[in-house]
């Protein structure tokens, strides 16, 4: 299960420029549903690469679904030399995000990004109009459900 309360504080405390995305998210838009995971794009400056290392590395990050033993070292080159990261780590599952399908990286983000408060930490939250448009860029099945409910959050 993930701790999505310690794995927001980690980021936060350290100081990691990110936005949060994903199904956490659709809930704190207000549309409510089951999510097994954190997701966040960050920013991919040299020092938030070094934040986000000392933020998660003493939570073990590995890849989620690799090969057990497969070798995976969580650290400022693998960083830069990715992108996308679905990982696995002492407080759940956490998705690192460079770029969002459909919206962009952290900068394209962060300007519509809203300030909002999540497990105690002010956090910035994706736009309700880049979440719809981040999830009909997805286009699966989970991401289709959500997208009608999303558009009725809108105001009209």
């Amino acid at each position: 299960m993930t701790n999505f309360g310690a794995l927001i504080r980690r980021l936060s405390s350290a100081g990691v420029e990110f936005v949060l995305i994903g199904g956490v998210a659709v809930l704190v838009h207000g549309h409510v549903r089951a999510t097994l995971d954190l997701d966040v794009c960050y920013a991919r400056t040299p020092e938030n690469l070094e934040r986000l290392v000392a933020a998660l590395g003493p939570i073990h990050p590995r890849l989620r679904g690799a090969p057990e033993g497969l070798p995976f070292f969580f650290d400022v080159q693998t960083l830069r030399n990715g992108l996308n990261f679905t990982l696995v780590t002492d407080d759940g599952d956490l998705d690192l995000l460079g770029e969002v399908t459909g919206v962009g990286g952290y900068a394209d983000l962060a300007l519509q990004a809203v300030s909002t408060e999540v497990y105690g930490f002010s956090v910035k939250l994706i736009s309700l109009d880049d979440l719809i448009r981040a999830k009909a860029a997805a286009g699966r099945p989970k991401d289709l459900l959500d997208l009608e409910a999303l558009r009725a959050l809108k105001p009209r």
